[in-house]
């Protein structure tokens, strides 16, 4: 890989970045935002804010409401050329809806960024599982989940120990890992044996297995779960029951997609 651009650098873009930082500040948390309160969330003074809010208004990336914003759908458009570029989503779709209608739990793609899982595919049962809503586009940190941990036994080594280095450990649960060399061991584990378990580390109950997902050429397409509640599955049947569900599902697509870029 070449230079990474950073801040300051001749090339770096800053006015996109912070465009592009006003669009990421709306959620599901704050929907509507304030001038000042997207200034707060921003870091950025009012008068930046307020430019960049403008621009993107007059776009149409953003609507305006007496003293409230909102990002309207056109926003979509920027993800759907990612949504839509592999054909492989499609696939995989199919075989999350194939596991939910079987099992009646909740099913998954997730490709990893930097420190975080981004969810890009979901089948959701009808019970929630976790106090946010899980849906595409949401981040979730990788250390802490079982497609992230998979995703993270994929890294080379150097790119391994430097996630491993700026993690942000926390105590989600009495369960979670809370020291760097039993992460490093339970990736390296999910490594050796081709799938991550994973019980009530990110959130009480919750319990998931994942499997990493290859084209045929051996690009990774990111990883695959199945998550349900730990009152009402254990763990030998995750493992001996739903496990190769996703192996079978890793098997078809490996044998359906020739690469991340058909």
């Amino acid at each position: 890989m070449g230079h990474v651009l950073q801040p300051g650098d001749r090339d770096f873009v800053g006015a996109l970045a912070s465009g592009l930082q006003v669009l990421q500040a709306f959620g599901s948390d704050c929907p509507r935002m304030t001038l000042s309160e997207v200034a707060a969330r921003t870091a950025m003074d009012r008068a930046k804010a307020r430019r960049f809010l403008l621009t993107l208004h007059a776009l149409g990336y953003i609507r305006q409401e007496g003293r409230l914003f909102e990002l309207t759908p056109r926003v979509l458009q920027l993800g759907y050329g990612y949504q839509m570029s592999s054909q492989h989503r499609a696939v995989i779709q199919h075989y999350l809806q194939n596991i939910t209608a079987e099992l009646g739990e909740s099913s998954s793609l997730a490709v990893l960024d930097k420190d975080e899982v981004v969810y890009v595919l979901r089948s959701a049962a009808p019970h929630r599982l976790m106090a946010i809503t899980l849906s595409v586009g949401t981040r979730l940190p990788a250390a802490y989940t079982s497609m992230g941990r998979v995703l993270l036994a994929q890294l080379p080594k150097p790119e391994l120990e430097a996630c491993l280095a700026r993690v942000q450990l926390e105590a989600h649960t009495p369960s979670s890992v809370t020291t760097r060399a039993e992460l490093r061991q339970r990736i390296l584990q999910a490594r050796d044996q081709g799938y991550a378990v994973l019980d009530q580390e990110l959130d009480l109950a919750l319990r998931s297995v994942a499997v990493p997902v290859f084209a045929g050429n051996g690009d990774l397409l990111g990883a695959v779960n199945i998550s349900t509640n730990a009152a009402r599955l254990s763990m030998e049947v995750l493992t001996e029951d739903y496990l190769p569900k996703l192996q079978a599902l890793a098997d078809t697509v490996r044998s359906l997609v020739s690469s991340s870029f058909g």
